[in-house]
């Protein structure tokens, strides 16, 4: 299935996505459309023959948790309604806590890494497995950055990918901005893990651009792709032609010709590698990154001492999953509920992805719910910060910023009246059981524009 070049669909984007040339394919984050139409700008697009691939970001696979089958029945439907060729996700786990730890349900709203060992492989396998059973079209699943790694890990990322596709047969997404983050975040060679994952079962690759700052590699989604990223994209394009290329952008959006010139540069690079690698005698090593030589034996799952047998059987017992509850939970509160580190982890990196969480929060509310900010103003984001501090989200989003406009009103705030009669209004319109009627929001409209002035 050939790709070709295409570019994150993002609905303050779309009008630029449309008429951006030479555009061959596009992927819209699946949990922002319907499952029962499109926005226009998708319509359009498709009656122009571009392909949409629908990724998800909530299904949390590599959780302890089996995936909830809502979640995959919606991500099902969605492809239907695209008529898309396949669907993807992460290589991830999203929320922890509930009945297996007797906890609260915690989200992290971001996607967290899961620990490279024989039983976390075990668990993600299993529950890959049943994702594939639910969905129409094939699943491809993405590598992922992250500023933490687990202690005690037992594989590589090349070697947990490798396994993964061997056993569930399933595709990868491999995000070459991603191999960098691990590059700087975790001394990862990008090169080596091209060397050990099984290039064919590329399905498509992601670009994105980030910035450094202070040593640590954010994987912002809002800037320029960087020479770096460009260099691992080579380097993986040194070893084979991958069927489709995805530049990816969330935020902070810049002109639609600035877009043009990235794509520009990742068809460049893409064909500067192919040429480099035709008139060379080594396919690979040749852009800064190690020695492009495979390792020369496969990762053993060690044996248990006492029977000389595998310590697992390749299937997720309940114990496994329980463990990975426990560890997932106790990582998950110390960076959401200010809980205490667990052993092992590097305390600074958890700081400074507790305090990314919590801005990112802080961004994604503010985009969900556009009227906070405005009632607000520029003590929105300390407020919403300090909230986010002892309030772990345990919903999704549009829930977050309706329980934080009810914890401010709780205590009274904001302390002008005519904001905290306007913050009033909306969590009343939003939370109650059914939308107030036509003439009452136009009441509470003119009160509110009175109240202003």
């Amino acid at each position: 299935m050939e790709l070709g070049i295409g570019i994150g669909w993002r609905p303050e984007i779309a009008d630029a996505v449309e008429a951006l040339p030479g555009i061959d394919w596009v992927e819209a984050v699946a949990e922002n459309l319907c499952t029962d139409h499109l926005p226009d700008s998708l319509v359009r697009l498709r009656a122009r023959g571009v392909t949409v691939v629908p990724h998800g970001v909530s299904l949390g696979l590599g959780g302890a948790d089996r995936p909830d089958p809502g979640r995959l029945a919606d991500l099902a439907a969605r492809a239907a309604l695209l008529g898309t060729p396949l669907v993807t996700e992460h290589i991830a786990f999203v929320r922890a806590g509930g009945p297996r730890t007797a906890s609260a349900r915690l989200e992290a709203g971001h996607l967290l890494p899961v620990p490279r060992t024989w039983e976390a492989l075990d668990v993600l396998c299993e529950n890959v497995r049943i994702a594939q059973d639910s969905l129409p079209v094939p699943l491809a699943l993405e590598n992922i950055a992250a500023l933490i790694a687990w202690p005690g890990e037992e594989l590589t990322e090349g070697q947990f990918l490798a396994e993964l596709v061997e056993r569930t047969g399933v595709r990868l997404l491999i995000d070459v901005a991603n191999l960098h983050t691990n590059h700087v975040n975790r001394g990862e060679d990008p090169a080596r893990a091209l060397d050990e994952l099984p290039v064919e079962a590329i399905a498509y690759v992601h670009v994105a651009g980030g910035i450094e700052k202070d040593g640590v590699w954010h994987d912002t989604h809002a800037h320029p792709v960087t020479r770096p990223v460009l260099d691992v994209l080579a380097e993986l394009r040194s070893r084979i032609a991958p069927p489709g290329v995805l530049l990816e952008r969330d935020d902070d959006f810049p002109p639609a010709e600035e877009l043009a010139g990235e794509l520009t540069t990742v068809r460049a690079t893409l064909e500067a590698a192919w040429k480099a690698r035709s008139g060379s005698t080594s396919e690979a090593g040749a852009y800064g990154y190690g020695s492009g030589v495979a390792p020369a034996t496969s990762p053993v799952r060690p044996a248990d001492d006492a029977t000389g047998a595998a310590t697992g059987t390749g299937v997720a017992t309940e114990g496994a999953r329980d463990r990975a509850a426990v560890a997932q939970t106790a990582l998950l509160s110390a960076l959401v509920a200010g809980s205490p580190a667990p052993e092992g982890f590097d305390h600074r990196r958890l700081g400074i992805q507790s305090r990314a969480l919590a801005a990112k929060r802080a961004d994604v509310v503010a985009k969900v719910a556009p009227e906070l900010p405005g009632i607000l103003g520029d003590g929105y984001r300390d407020a919403f910060l300090s909230y986010a501090r002892t309030h772990p989200m345990s919903a999704g989003y549009r829930r977050d910023a309706l329980d934080f406009a009810e914890q401010l009103l709780i205590t009274g705030r904001p302390a002008d009246d005519a904001a905290r009669r306007r913050l009033t209004h909306w969590w009343q319109d939003r939370a109650a059981a059914r939308p107030p009627r036509r003439t009452t929001r136009l009441v509470r409209a003119a009160r509110a524009a009175i109240a202003g002035r």
